[in-house]
């Protein structure tokens, strides 16, 4: 199964310089969530994710590194020109194709994997919701010209999923027409489209008060909203040797020695790398970077960090903050640290002030103490939330 995350629209109605996709909720961008939902999915094969023309360029770093193949696309002017941009990169093995709105991020795997379900059996599947009001329809005049019974209307929400030849047919028709999402294109193409119960909780995010309830649901105060809180440590040591450069948090320390490893050495990256991965139950670092690959020979831990914090995000988790202590009774390391906290922050995509670091001596005990080693301990706290996960077990 292939997933389109339709985000190349500007998300004028609820203001602000950036697109709405890339405002953040809960501490991740919007587009961040919606794309980790399919990521997470076992339903979901490859995620393909249509963004605006001057952006597409400047791919996010959560769009990278992710377990499944993510691929970013050019959007067009309409909606259904962002789809058949993303359509046609995707790979050619799918047979059911969901189309998602980035600006929805509060999905659930249940809700994805029912509409994957009912396209594959019907050929075209909504998520919708059933009406509780008394419907009316109004003229010009702004009189009531009829009241439309309620049990036969109903308020599409995405996932829309479709069987590939459908989809085909349906972005084949002729441009123009007032559709204004991929199930109405195939219901002016001939084909039935089947209803799925969608889910409340599933709102579009279009204005600045939908934005606020949308935080309310993912800091748990809505149904099914409660989160879960994880905590990881993190613990790394190395020896301080001759003829290598000293690299903490991502930032080359003047020193006359640094440290051994078989990457950069970078304690203050792979205790935070743990602390993270614990957290979330993902392993460790020697389990996803082992040191008998020579892939990871003088590696970069900023990306290594970057990677696991990709691990976290396809497992369900946000992570909170991240505290580390840095033990090295030399160099002083308070003119680092600034930077360090920057270069951690930016690897795992949370803002600085969730990132403290902290350098202390070892008084003169063990090798610490004696400057033949530096370690870092870390801890890192990482939320998962109902809204997010819906009946996925991870």
């Amino acid at each position: 199964m292939t997933a389109i995350i339709a985000a190349g629209g500007r998300g004028v109605r609820l203001g602000g310089a950036r697109p709405k996709q890339f405002l953040a909720l809960g501490g991740r961008p919007i587009l961040q969530r919606s794309v980790d939902a399919f990521v997470s999915s076992d339903r979901i094969a490859e995620v393909v994710v249509a963004l605006p023309s001057d952006l597409a360029a400047s791919i996010p770093e959560y769009l990278r590194h992710r377990g499944k193949p993510v691929h970013v696309v050019e959007g067009g002017e309409r909606r259904r020109d962002s789809v058949a941009n993303a359509f046609a990169r995707m790979s050619g093995d799918a047979d059911v194709v969901v189309i998602h709105d980035a600006a929805r991020p509060l999905v659930t795997s249940d809700l994805i994997g029912r509409t994957v379900d009912a396209a594959a059996r019907y050929g075209a599947a909504i998520a919708a919701l059933p009406v509780s009001d008394t419907v009316k329809r109004g003229g010009a005049d702004r009189f009531i010209v009829e009241t439309i019974p309620r049990n036969e209307v109903f308020l599409a929400q995405t996932p829309q999923a479709f069987r590939v030849d459908v989809l085909r047919a349906a972005l084949a028709q002729a441009p123009g027409g007032d559709a204004t999402d991929e199930a109405m294109l195939a219901e002016q193409a001939g084909h039935r489209v089947h209803l799925v119960e969608g889910d409340p909780r599933n709102l579009k995010i279009t204005t600045a008060d939908d934005l606020a309830t949308a935080e309310r649901l993912v800091a748990g105060d809505g149904a099914n909203g409660a989160q879960m809180l994880r905590i990881g440590n993190g613990y790394d040591l190395h020896r301080l040797v001759e003829g290598r450069r000293l690299i903490l948090g991502g930032v080359t320390v003047p020193f006359e020695r640094g440290l051994q490893g078989h990457s950069d050495a970078d304690v203050v990256c792979h205790a935070v790398t743990d602390a993270i991965l614990g957290a979330a139950a993902a392993g460790d670092i020697g389990r996803h970077f082992p040191d008998t690959d020579a892939a990871w020979k003088d590696a970069d831990s900023l990306v290594l960090l970057s990677r696991a914090a990709a691990v976290v995000a396809d497992s369900g988790f946000t992570i909170g903050n991240v505290d580390v202590v840095v033990i090295a009774q030399r160099p002083k390391l308070l003119p680092y640290v600034d930077q360090m906290r920057a270069n951690l922050a930016r690897a795992m995509h949370i803002p600085v002030e969730q990132v403290s670091i902290k350098g202390k001596t070892n008084e003169g005990v063990d090798s610490m103490g004696a400057g033949d080693s530096i370690a870092a301990h870390a801890v890192a706290l990482v939320r998962g939330s109902g809204v997010i996960f819906g009946g996925h077990s991870k």
